[in-house]
């Protein structure tokens, strides 16, 4: 059994999109998941598959399962957790040398054929940094993403289908795959 993490894109925001957690555990159990655990009201799973059984396939049997019972179908994006230590331990920011609370993680569907770097610099606030690698965007804040230009225009500079999850989350997530170990 490995640990995977699943981190669905746009539930539970702005009244839309609405899956409660206790339903998204179910659903994961149900297409073949084990030692389901969800981690705060935005679509983080962390789970541990079978080795006969394939990401992709429950991935799909997952976003089938929530676009029959509850009318839409978020993108997933999931990781092993190799694939998020990856993540972490190649982060171009310290937490301990900046405020953790600015520190951005965008998971990115797929590594990006092409993208905007010089769009993205150019709507970069000063006190803002980003960087991008593989399958991570990276986001230093300072003053926040919700003010942020960069933060809202990223996926679009980027071509590919993103989600974002604070510097706490991560942590947190991964720390909750590490137990399933």
């Amino acid at each position: 059994m490995k640990p995977h993490i699943s981190f669905l894109r746009g539930i539970n925001v702005g009244g839309k999109n609405i899956l409660p957690m206790k339903s998204l555990s179910a659903l994961f159990e149900q297409c073949g998941a084990s030692q389901v655990v969800t981690y705060i009201q935005s679509g983080n799973v962390v789970f541990a598959l079978d080795d006969a059984l394939q990401l992709p396939t429950v991935e799909a049997a997952v976003v089938a399962q929530i676009q029959s019972q509850f009318g839409f179908a978020p993108a997933m994006l999931s990781f092993s957790l190799a694939e998020l230590e990856h993540a972490i331990d190649h982060s171009p920011y310290d937490a301990e040398q900046c405020d953790p609370a600015t520190l951005h993680y965008g998971f990115l569907a797929q590594q990006p054929d092409a993208h905007d770097l010089e769009k993205m610099h150019s709507l970069r606030k000063d006190s803002e940094q980003f960087e991008l690698s593989d399958r991570v965007f990276y986001l230093s804040a300072p003053e926040g993403i919700g003010r942020s230009k960069l933060a809202a225009s990223a996926e679009r500079c980027i071509g590919v289908a993103m989600t974002m999850r604070n510097f706490k989350t991560v942590m947190r997530v991964r720390e909750i795959a590490r137990g399933l170990l």
